[in-house]
C-alpha cells in the first residue's frame, strides 16, 4: 500500500489522525461521567495520537502527547504507567522555553499521576503549584481550559 501512496499524503494522514485523536481523548478526559466504554475510547485515543505523533511530530507535540498519555492512564488509576508519561512530559516542558498554560498543564498532569501512583507529597506539591498557575493565566480561553483538565485532579488530603 506505502509503494502507491505519496509519503506526503501518509504525513498528512497522520497529522490527521494525530489532532482528531488528540482532542477525542481531552474531550473525553474532561468528562466527570465517563461510561466503561468511553475510558477505553479515550485510552485507545490517547495511545493512537502518540503513534500519530511519533511519524510527524516535533518534540513538543511528543511531549504533549506523553502529557495526554500520563493524563488518561491516570484518570484511569494506572499510576504506574501514568507517572512515567507524566515526568517524561514535564521534564520536557520545564526543560524548554514554554508557555505559562503549558506549564500549568505540565504540573496537573504530574500531580494526577503522582496521585494515581500513590505518592501523595509528589502529588501535593505539583497540584499546589497547578492551581497558582494556572489561576494566574490571563487569557481567559487559556484558563477555562486548563480548569477542565483541573478540576479532574484529585484534591490533595488536607
Amino acid at each position: 500500500m506505502h509503494d502507491t501512496v505519496a509519503p506526503e499524503e501518509i504525513a498528512r494522514w497522520n497529522r490527521w489522525f494525530a489532532v482528531e485523536c488528540n482532542n477525542r481523548a481531552w474531550r473525553l478526559a474532561e468528562k466527570a461521567d465517563r461510561t466503561e466504554a468511553e475510558d477505553a475510547e479515550m485510552l485507545h485515543a490517547a495511545h493512537a495520537a502518540a503513534l500519530h505523533w511519533s511519524e510527524v511530530g516535533t518534540e513538543l507535540h511528543n511531549a504533549r502527547a506523553l502529557m495526554l498519555l500520563g493524563h488518561v492512564h491516570a484518570l484511569l488509576g494506572l499510576g504506574r504507567t501514568a507517572l512515567p508519561y507524566a515526568r517524561r512530559s514535564f521534564d520536557f516542558v520545564m526543560a524548554n522555553e514554554s508557555a505559562a498554560w503549558e506549564m500549568a498543564f505540565a504540573h496537573a498532569v504530574l500531580a494526577n499521576a503522582a496521585h494515581a501512583a500513590g505518592d501523595y507529597g509528589l502529588h501535593s506539591r505539583h497540584y499546589q503549584i497547578a492551581g497558582a498557575l494556572g489561576s494566574a493565566l490571563a487569557d481567559d480561553e487559556e484558563r477555562s481550559i486548563f480548569e477542565a483538565t483541573y478540576r479532574t485532579v484529585p484534591r490533595p488530603f488536607a
